[in-house]
């Protein structure tokens, strides 16, 4: 042996193969032509479309609220009976065995003669005769036909089928997803058929063959088929939409940013939907038959009436709701269907900063765009009544300036006068001046005022310095809550001189994708009241755009003090303005007990994750509600057998049915139960599991659901 630990050629292995002295001599045979492969269908590594087409064609059925629509396939609404295994094949043997018996009866006569009268009748006297091979054939035909009408009853009578369909090859085969036929071309998606029937069909037939060619996206198909809504609403002109289409194909009609993709993805998607999938219904006896097993997803005709989450630290909020619908939203963005602000800490799991056209750092002196602190307006009224929301929306006490409306009004009466003489609204050190009372900045905006001949804002400001350090003046609280910004930290931030690029929520009438980081770890309190400033000009902006088709949705990581009375009743507008929330809390104890009531009202789509508190648990079985359900009351009385013939029975029942026998009284009623308890929110649902209830904005419901975060 080598040492490689190849054999030695020479055979000095234990049973040598013998060898011939010289190898045999083959005869030599022309050589032949080598073969010519096929040509290819296409150049190497050029693209496919097959898979896209299959995507694209698979079909999206109709279905529930949530249901994950793609390749879905419905089931009952209710639950068919089962019988249980251990009975279903105690009666098939039974079946087996009478069948069998009677088979046995007829062979031997013992019934009789009569069942072959028909086969007398039939067969000519040229057969009867003995052991002649027609006769043969005719007689053990009729057999086979009898004992199979016997099986048949019998197979009926056992469930055979059912077993089959249970415990058989139908079983044992698993779902594979095949290819899907193409559909005929006035029916196929790929072939765009509105183009065509609209006279576009040059244009259809460029981007069917990018479809074919594999250049086209799934992203690439939603923004053309969103621009051709455009056409229809006639927004644009079919032949500068057309002319887009020869000219650059699946890319035509780009997004601002030029991007065609996400630089990564965590969820399934389906933009033909606009779903995106967040987990599987469980196949509990709490969900209703139609749901279980089914995918569970949300879209925008599901967070049009906002969603609210609900679950301790680790529950699985952001990495398995928030993440995903982050990315859904930036994949409509997009396709120019939607536009998405992201606000969360820093350093939190919401995607790539490359995933995002503005990214805002606030705190962080490297950040490129600054955030508007007056939400773009030029109005004095409307940035005061925005600012006071943010600055003193989460005082409840009216002693400590709750009222947002005098805070308004103090606001406005610097705010006004201030943009009159300087042009511009002030910053946050010129604004905590001013709301300190200091006497320098406001003689200069006195002076300034008189100069321009401005009386009427003149007395604004008279009346701002009467109430100064009266009682009941909120003046010194919003200083207070000013000097939370006035930071070193922020000093680069929220500049009003046009030196920064300052983000305004005014630009939500475009397709832009918006994350604004929050510096929760050495400013929690700033954090909040920043959070509160973004949702205020988010329910103040979206609620006068022109073009309410883009939806638009804010998504809040972590709204602790974030909700207030006029919070909840922006929330409550948004349904009709095209637009949602999404908001995530640790607790319902970071609400103010007044108004955990109305957010849980005003929301359409509720989550409560495990781990639930039961105080947290009881607010959600009040909001869910009682259902009518069937309670059914079972009394079993053991029977017991006198007669050796009665115990037999019995003996053969309890082994059939695992089971002693029982006489059984059933009673039926009909009570009124809660849904979802406090105590099944708090201690049934599993790790890694929600409980989700869901309402579109057409008005369907879905009751709550067990879903499976991580399916």
């Amino acid at each position: 042996m080598d040492g490689d630990g190849t054999r030695d050629a020479r055979g000095t292995h234990a049973n040598p193969v013998p060898r011939p002295a010289s190898p045999p001599e083959v005869p030599a045979k022309p050589p032949e032509a080598p073969a010519v492969p096929p040509r290819p269908a296409r150049a190497p590594g050029a693209p496919d479309g097959s898979a896209f087409l299959t995507w694209l064609r698979t079909p999206r059925p109709q279905a529930l609220p949530g249901v994950w629509r793609f390749g879905h396939r419905p089931r009952p609404a209710e639950e068919p009976e089962r019988v249980p295994g251990r009975q279903l094949l105690s009666g098939a043997v039974i079946a087996f065995l009478v069948g069998w018996l009677i088979w046995s009866l007829l062979w031997n006569g013992y019934l009789g003669g009569w069942w072959l009268l028909p086969l007398f009748a039939m067969i000519p006297d040229s057969w009867a005769e003995p052991h002649s091979f027609a006769s043969v054939v005719v007689v053990y035909a009729y057999y086979v036909l009898i004992a199979g009408i016997i099986m048949v009853g019998v197979g009926r009578l056992g469930r055979w089928g059912e077993i089959w369909r249970r415990y058989g090859p139908p079983a044992w085969r698993r779902a594979v997803p095949g290819a899907v036929p193409a559909p005929a071309p006035e029916e196929d998606p790929a072939a765009w058929p509105a183009l065509r029937a609209a006279g576009a069909q040059d244009a259809a037939e460029r981007l069917a063959a990018d479809a074919r060619s594999g250049l086209m996206r799934d992203v690439d198909h939603a923004r053309i088929a969103r621009a051709w809504q455009g056409v229809q609403r006639g927004r644009h002109s079919l032949a500068t939409f057309t002319g887009a289409v020869l000219s650059h194909g699946s890319a035509a009609c780009p997004h601002p940013s030029g991007a065609r993709d996400l630089p990564a993805r965590q969820a399934r998607h389906d933009l033909v939907t606009g779903q995106v999938r967040i987990g599987t219904a469980a196949d509990d006896a709490r969900n209703p038959y139609a749901y279980r097993g089914a995918g569970l997803a949300l879209g925008p005709d599901l967070l049009g009436t906002s969603l609210l989450a609900v679950g301790p630290a680790g529950s699985g909020k952001t990495g398995s709701l928030v993440r995903p619908l982050t990315e859904s939203l930036c994949l409509h963005a997009l396709a120019g269907g939607a536009a998405v602000v992201v606000v969360g800490a820093a350093g939190a799991d919401l995607g790539p900063t490359d995933a995002y056209d503005v990214v805002v750092r606030i705190g962080n002196p490297d950040s490129v765009y600054d955030l508007d602190l007056y939400g773009g307006t030029t109005d004095p009224d409307e940035a005061a009544v925005v600012l006071a929301e943010a600055l003193a929306g989460d005082l409840t006490d009216q002693h400590q300036g709750g009222d947002t409306r005098r805070s308004t009004t103090v606001l406005a009466q610097l705010l006004g006068p201030f943009r009159a003489v300087h042009g511009r609204f002030p910053g946050v050190p010129e604004l905590r001046q001013l709301l300190d009372g200091a006497p320098g900045p406001l003689a200069e905006l006195r002076e300034g005022l008189r100069a321009a001949g401005l009386e009427s804002l003149l007395r604004e400001l008279d009346a701002r310095e009467r109430q100064q350090g009266r009682p009941g003046d909120v003046g010194g609280v919003l200083a207070d809550r000013v000097a939370l910004l006035d930071r070193p930290a922020f000093a680069p931030f929220f500049d009003t001189s046009g030196q920064s690029r300052p983000f305004s929520l005014k630009a939500l009438d475009h397709p832009v994708r918006v994350r604004i980081d929050l510096p929760q770890r050495g400013h929690a309190d700033a954090s909040r009241m920043l959070a509160r400033l973004v949702l205020a000009q988010f329910t103040a902006s979206v609620s006068v755009r022109e073009d309410r088709s883009l939806f638009a949705c804010l998504v809040l990581d972590d709204a602790s003090g974030v909700v207030t009375p006029e919070a909840v009743r922006g929330v409550q507008r948004l349904r009709s303005a095209g637009a949602g929330v999404v908001l995530t809390l640790r607790t319902l104890d970071d609400v103010p007990r007044p108004l955990r009531g109305p957010l849980l009202g005003a929301i359409g789509c509720r989550m409560a994750l495990s781990g639930l508190t039961p105080w947290d648990g009881q607010d959600f079985a009040e909001v869910w509600g009682k259902e009518w359900t069937e309670a059914r009351d079972v009394t079993d009385r053991q029977i017991i057998a006198e007669t050796p013939a009665g115990k037999a029975v019995h003996m053969l029942r309890r082994v059939i049915t695992g089971k002693a026998p029982t006489a059984r009284a059933v009673t039926v009623r009909q009570v009124e139960r809660e849904r979802w308890s406090a105590s099944e929110l708090a201690h049934a649902v599993p790790a890694g599991h929600a409980v989700l209830s869901l309402t579109s904005v057409k008005g369907e419901h879905a009751p709550p659901l067990l879903v499976d975060l991580r399916g």
